[in-house]
């Protein structure tokens, strides 16, 4: 699947991110800043250790509406890096994201995002962006479910994005969508000291780079009470996408389909939330890049490995998490809520149908990666949270300004 690359220094980093959320509980119906250390380290990207100075600004009401944080890095893998991210927040759940860094070795990264989930009074939803981006510690095993950790190889994705999505809503909790995505791919040298992709794996398909057109159909149904920070509801996905790799001549077409089903069962006093989550995806075609198969691992799937683990055609997880309400620290007009989150996440890849038996859903090789996660929340619009996953291959650490599912 295309997966977005990101970098947890890049999203905040645990003293960076508590220190934002503070800072947040502190802003009045102006601007108010606070510089902060940021430190984080991750399985793929090494380590990292700076400062970042975020910039609220509210309404007279407490409410969110920007944050801008100029930080400075210097990463174990690729140096020193400086880098922006502003976020606007307005009624509705609309939301603009600008992004842009330049690190000192091979790394570059520029994104533009809008959602207007509300469009023309609630009945459309819109969403569009652009991305640009070098990420130097790409990681590539093999294809397959079994790969072992001897294969790791390093490249450098060179990606260009560009994507757009209009949706209908056909009652209050129920969308179809249509959307495009291009996606431009280049594999290029990496950072770090292990062998080439390239060079180990010549002949897998993608290597050479790709220039994908998408076309997706999808259908939504929702009914939690939130977009960014729901406590109660069901979430149901399903899509179709047709795409055409314009760099291949002999086998451009593959398919790709999916589905996810979300559960946020809350306590009464919702200071407790079991959060459930199982997520299907197939792919089809006879030459489909490796970065757009299914993939495990990484800050959304299987928390205990790093980014694209396990890559294959198709895939089957779950996760379970149970958010536990610690604290409210709440200082003039905004709160900020924090929050741990034990979770389990399982998973497997595989080639094809036939070597998913029905026993299979239930046997005992899906890969397990059992972690803990820490949230700061500002609600509506704020999530910031911390995950360690456990594996067999020692574990992972993710940032992010979302919550995983």
């Amino acid at each position: 699947m295309a997966r977005i690359y990101t970098r947890p220094s890049l999203l905040f980093s645990v003293f960076g991110l508590c220190a934002v959320l503070v800072a947040g509980s502190r802003a009045q119906a102006d601007v108010s800043y606070f510089p902060v250390p940021s430190v984080s380290s991750s399985r793929n990207d090494g380590s990292d250790a700076g400062f970042i100075v975020p910039t609220l600004i509210t309404t007279p009401e407490g409410e969110l509406r920007y944050v801008f944080a100029p930080m400075f890095i210097v990463n174990s893998i690729v140096g020193a890096r400086g880098a922006i991210n502003l976020f606007r927040y307005q009624p509705g759940g609309r939301e603009m994201r600008f992004i842009a860094s330049y690190t000192q070795e091979i790394e570059r990264k520029l994104v533009f995002s809008y959602t207007d989930p509300a469009y023309k009074n609630g009945r459309y939803s819109v969403a569009y962006g652009a991305s640009f981006f070098k990420n130097a510690t790409s990681r590539f095993f093999g294809i397959g479910e079994n790969t072992p950790k001897d294969n790791e190889t390093n490249y450098t994705a060179r990606e260009v994005r560009v994507n757009w999505k209009f949706g209908l809503y056909l009652n209050e909790v129920t969308q179809i969508a249509v959307g495009q995505r291009y996606r431009e791919v280049r594999v290029q040298r990496g950072g770090t000291d292990l062998p080439f992709s390239l060079e180990v794996f010549p002949e897998v398909v993608g290597m050479q780079g790709a220039s994908i057109l998408g076309h997706r159909a999808s259908f939504h149904y929702d009914t939690r009470d939130n977009l960014v920070t729901p406590t109660i509801g069901t979430q149901f996905t399903a899509f179709a996408e047709l795409n055409q790799n314009l760099r291949n001549g002999d086998h451009p077409i593959y398919t790709r389909y999916g589905a996810e089903f979300k559960k946020l069962v809350p306590s009464p006093s919702k200071s407790v939330i079991f959060v459930l989550r199982a997520d299907f995806q197939t792919t089809f075609g006879s030459e489909v890049p490796f970065y757009e198969q299914s993939s495990l691992g990484g800050q959304n799937n299987l928390r205990g490995f790093g980014v694209d683990r396990f890559i294959d055609n198709h895939l089957l997880s779950f996760s379970v998490e149970q958010r536990i309400h610690l604290m409210r620290i709440k200082m003039l007009n905004v709160a900020a809520d924090f929050e741990l989150a034990p979770f389990v996440d399982a998973g497997k890849v595989f080639s094809s149908f036939q070597k998913l038996q029905l026993k299979d859903y239930y046997s005992t090789d899906y890969h397990v990666t059992p972690g803990i996660g820490f949230r700061g929340i500002v609600r509506p619009s704020i999530v910031g949270r911390l995950d360690y996953g456990y594996s067999k291959e020692g574990g992972a650490v993710f940032a992010g300004l979302d919550f995983p599912f």
